[in-house]
């Protein structure tokens, strides 16, 4: 069934300040150095659901919206024309995935700006019944404090000690009081100043800026940049270089971080007719912190959206760890929360299936003046708790540093 949806997308002579077009709260943002969307209301839900077929289903259901669909799109770019934001939960079991197409997109990426205008013939949307506007979210759960996640740590350890797992990532929630209620532009801003090489977004009231590139799909072609081992920044030039190359000759970050770009080139091949990926590991520079980050390029032989890839990938070592059946039991067994929509894929599609996923990382979930920050930890046979510990620590210091102070005027 298609909801008559009608678009329209022109060229714009100056490039819009996108930021101005963020509300306080409630946006829908994706901003990068290369192409950057931010998505107005009214809105077009889609729920994909729960269970393993839910990115299928969305992606029927964004086909369905656009089968028949009047089209006119002077620009012809990535993320021109009509497009698709979403938010899914880490964990399939989990409700409260989202994909939202809004009424209008500002859009700059190539030198050019744009905007496109949406029209819906119906208020609901096709497929899986739509949601309401807020992505539902369960009530809170507090997660474990510093001591008891350690002990987790430790119990996974014990786990690849016994051959359970090779690898598996635990996470961290903390919560967060502010004054007044989080200015989300502001936020975004922040956030997107502080960390220009990141994918910072914005989708409902779960905000962030993601070093981490789980798949982008332009044309034929696929790319996919797993992170994994992680390193702080030096004061001086010199500790810098001493950090990074410590972190290159790192054995217990090199396994971790083989785990991950293993994970993404074995889901990757069915699809790809060429694959590649960088001989050795390069340095991830952040503002706080640096990551060991390999590229990942492949040739597709068939033409799956940059939605269906996504669910191909996700979840991937460098979020969950290997094998991923028993990583997802161990991390249900041990995290104390639901990670929600953090880890899980953020981004956008376009008409042509052509768009960007990340991995929900460095974000924070805001309700009011409440704010829940997450990061997380790859745990391996060489782990220290104390270690892992303080890697949490050093991840949580971008969102915490970026929320105070914040409030909504």
């Amino acid at each position: 069934m298609t909801a008559g949806l009608r678009a329209s997308t022109v060229k714009l002579e100056d490039p819009p300040d996108l930021f101005s077009h963020i509300p306080g709260r409630g946006g829908l943002a994706w901003l990068t150095e290369a192409i950057s969307l931010v998505g107005r209301p009214p809105y077009l839900h889609i729920d994909p659901g729960t269970g393993p077929d839910r990115f299928t289903r969305g992606a029927e259901a964004v086909a369905a919206l656009l089968d028949g669909a009047k089209i006119s799109d002077e620009v012809d770019l990535p993320g021109s024309g009509p497009v698709v934001f979403g938010s899914w939960t880490f964990d399939e079991d989990t409700p409260g995935s989202r994909l939202t197409v809004p009424s209008t997109v500002y859009g700059y990426g190539d030198g050019i700006a744009w905007k496109t205008s949406v029209a819906f013939a119906h208020t609901h949307s096709p497929g899986p019944e739509a949601g309401p506007a807020q992505v539902p979210q369960k009530p809170s759960n507090r997660g474990l404090d510093e001591q008891s996640w350690k002990h987790a740590v430790a119990r996974a350890v014990g786990s690849i000690e016994d051959g359970r797992v090779a690898k598996v990532v635990l996470a961290r929630k903390v919560e967060v009081q502010v004054p007044e209620p989080v200015d989300q532009n502001v936020l975004v801003r922040r956030l997107a100043g502080t960390f220009p090489g990141c994918f910072t977004f914005c989708f409902d009231n779960l905000v962030g800026a993601s070093p981490e590139l789980l798949v982008r799909r332009f044309g034929d072609l696929v790319d996919s940049v797993p992170l994994a081992g992680s390193a702080p920044r030096g004061g001086t030039d010199s500790e810098d270089l001493r950090l990074g190359r410590e972190l290159k000759e790192s054995a217990k970050n090199l396994a971790e971080h083989a785990l991950a770009v293993e994970t993404v080139l074995e889901k990757l091949a069915p699809w790809c007719t060429e694959l590649l990926k960088e001989p050795e590991p390069s340095l991830l520079l952040l503002a706080n912190v640096q990551h060991l980050s390999t590229k990942v390029q492949g040739r597709l032989k068939a033409s799956p959206s940059a939605l269906v890839l996504a669910g191909a990938l996700h979840p991937t070592a460098a979020v969950c760890g290997v094998p991923q059946d028993q990583a997802i039991q161990l991390i249900r067994e041990l995290e104390g929360f639901d990670r929600g929509r953090y880890a899980g894929p953020v981004g956008w599609m376009d008409q042509h299936g052509d768009g960007e996923w990340a991995l929900a990382l460095r974000c924070a979930l805001l309700t009011g003046n409440h704010a829940e920050i997450f990061a997380g930890a790859g745990v391996v046979a060489q782990s220290d708790p104390e270690g892992e510990l303080e890697e949490t620590r050093l991840k949580l210091k971008a969102m915490l540093s970026a929320l105070e102070p914040l409030s909504l005027s």
